[in-house]
């Protein structure tokens, strides 16, 4: 005599609240809103900086065509934003850590407010300030490191006696992703378990150690973020390298001397008001590569997160 299995019991549907179809349908519109304003730029600057690329060759003096013209602006504006990473990535890092791991609360707490505050003063402050103060107090700098490094190409020299040179630039733009890098890179830290960090002082490591075995492989794919967010913002920062850096179309690693690489954003914004109609339309081509190496970096970004978390994953 055969046995008839007990029928099984269907499962249960999950029950969708509609606050929940509010929050996903909010969330798919701004999703779809970010993707077409980030289209309509493309085609906007597509459109009118086309007849950029093929204006008569006095627009583009003292250059000969629109790629030479734009080649010293892409590795001005590159110079410039990795010489402020360089500035400001160990220095936020260190700041997360002190904030998260190392400061008591009392003492944290306002050190946070204060470096967040930093993302609220406006890029023509960051500007003026280095102009008028930063330059003129940089200048032992730059005389020091040209006496005693002058062999390296950047730090060749002469110095410049004004102080608006690429390092100066480059501290500006230091100073002003230094809240972002720092504030993403705090709450990434601070979201290591805590199951982690406690097993690795169980077995006998010191805070550092415990910091770097435990802290930084959960952090990484979160820190690469953070500085890319802080070089998204280095490479499109306008009034603040316009008003600090004497620029010229020249391609040079000289960080300290008068002769200093302009970057596609303070170009455009030095230029553009006076600009003759062809002119507009080369500075909207610049706009459109800087537009093409900020998507680039972005997606070399992504894929680099996305494979240290596959790493970690294994």
């Amino acid at each position: 005599m055969s046995v008839t299995a007990p029928p099984q019991p269907r499962p249960a549907k999950a029950v969708v609240r509609p606050g929940d179809r509010i929050f996903a349908g909010a969330a798919r519109v701004a999703a779809l809103t970010i993707m077409l304003a980030l289209a309509g730029v493309f085609v906007f600057l597509a459109i009118e900086g086309l007849p950029g690329l093929s204006a008569p060759a006095h627009i583009y003096a003292p250059a000969e065509d629109f790629w030479s013209y734009v080649g010293p602006l892409v590795f001005g504006t590159i110079l410039a934003a990795v010489v402020a990473l360089i500035i400001a990535v160990p220095f936020s890092i260190g700041v997360a850590l002190f904030i998260s791991h190392y400061a008591p609360p009392r003492i944290a707490a306002p050190v946070a407010y204060v470096i967040d505050l930093l993302a609220a003063v406006p890029s023509v402050v960051y500007g003026l300030w280095g102009g008028l103060a930063l330059a003129s107090a940089i200048r032992p700098v730059m005389d020091w490191l040209y006496e005693n490094l002058g062999f390296l190409p950047f730090f060749a020299g002469p110095p410049s006696v004004t102080g608006r040179t690429m390092l100066t630039a480059g501290i500006v733009l230091a100073i002003m992703i230094v809240p972002i890098t720092t504030a993403i890179s705090r709450e990434v830290f601070a979201q290591t378990p805590r199951l982690h960090e406690e097993a690795a002082m169980a077995l006998g490591a010191t805070r550092w150690e415990m910091i770097r075995l435990a802290v930084f492989p959960y952090a990484r794919s979160g820190v690469i973020s953070a500085v890319m967010l802080g070089l998204g913002r280095a490479l499109g920062e306008t009034m603040a390298v316009a008003m600090v850096l004497s620029a010229s179309p020249v391609v040079t690693l000289n960080l300290i001397s008068d002769t200093n690489p302009a970057t596609i954003a303070s170009n455009i914004a030095s230029n553009y008001k006076e600009a003759t109609p062809d002119k507009q339309a080369l500075l909207i081509a610049t706009g459109l590569v800087l537009f093409a190496v900020t998507f680039a970096v972005n997606f070399a970004a992504r894929w680099v997160i996305g494979r240290s978390e596959r790493n970690v994953a294994r």
